[in-house]
């Protein structure tokens, strides 16, 4: 195990195995499922100050889209001078241009620590009893690639996983298409490289245990609640604004 992230695992491994432990008597072998769910949605919680800051800054961007766009117009030949003035902008607006990517960023050390915790079969010097574990059968540090085929049990939890991660990147690229700022040619930001990029999750999770894969897909489920719920709330901000707005005519 690298020696970066012992300590971290150690203390996942703990955290995970008590909830297991805890859940057992009343869920049984779903206990420890239950348990990765449970530490996904505390990371998740531990991170949404960021995520609140990623909302306020797509929101941020989308109402300054006119003034971005005349940057690029004027600067499209100075980009030190257009990431300077960009970046200006963001300031008075009390965000940044990055601060959009810093929860996916934040993940990562947590979906490692994860995928580190289901691949090691020894923790601290002892046996990992969470790999005993496993869901409808298959364990939960086995790999997609590592089953007996398509139409095995291994492979249709594996497909299943798959198409409900799918779900949640369609769903996910729908809100965000709604919420994204216009492009610089004025329409809305939905490339066919943006698109692609929200199904990244899937390739991931055919490439890591499957622990890990649930990990990520009540990641994705929490992050579009949260989202749709921070939409709905600006949504609503605006329109009672607007209400509040004097009749000028």
């Amino acid at each position: 195990m690298f020696s970066l992230f012992g300590v971290p695992v150690d203390a996942a491994y703990h955290l995970v195995s008590g909830l297991t432990g805890i859940l057992t008597p009343v869920l049984g072998g779903a206990a420890a499922v239950a348990a990765i769910i449970a530490f996904t949605i505390a990371v998740r919680i531990v991170l949404m100050p960021l995520s609140l800051r990623a909302f306020r800054a797509q929101v941020a961007a989308t109402r300054l889209a006119p003034q971005l766009l005349a940057l690029r117009q004027r600067y499209a030949k100075k980009p030190e001078r257009l990431q300077s003035e960009m970046s200006a902008l963001y300031r008075q607006e009390g965000t940044s241009m990055f601060a959009s990517i810093k929860p996916l960023l934040f993940q990562w050390p947590f979906l490692s620590v994860m995928y580190l915790l289901f691949r090691s079969p020894l923790i601290a010097g002892k046996p990992n009893t969470l790999l005993a574990h496993d869901l409808l059968g298959v364990p939960l540090g086995s790999h997609w690639l590592s089953g007996a085929g398509l139409a095995s049990m291994h492979g249709l939890v594996f497909l299943g996983l798959f198409a409900l991660l799918a779900g949640l990147c369609w769903l996910s690229s729908r809100l965000g298409q709604r919420m994204a700022a216009p492009a610089a040619d004025g329409t809305p930001g939905t490339g066919v490289l943006v698109k692609a990029l929200a199904y990244l999750t899937v390739v991931i999770a055919a490439f890591t245990p499957l622990a890990a894969g649930i990990y990520l897909l009540t990641s994705m489920g929490w992050s579009l609640a949260e989202r749709r719920f921070f939409f709905r709330r600006a949504a609503g901000s605006r329109r009672d604004q607007g209400a509040k707005q004097p009749d000028r005519r």
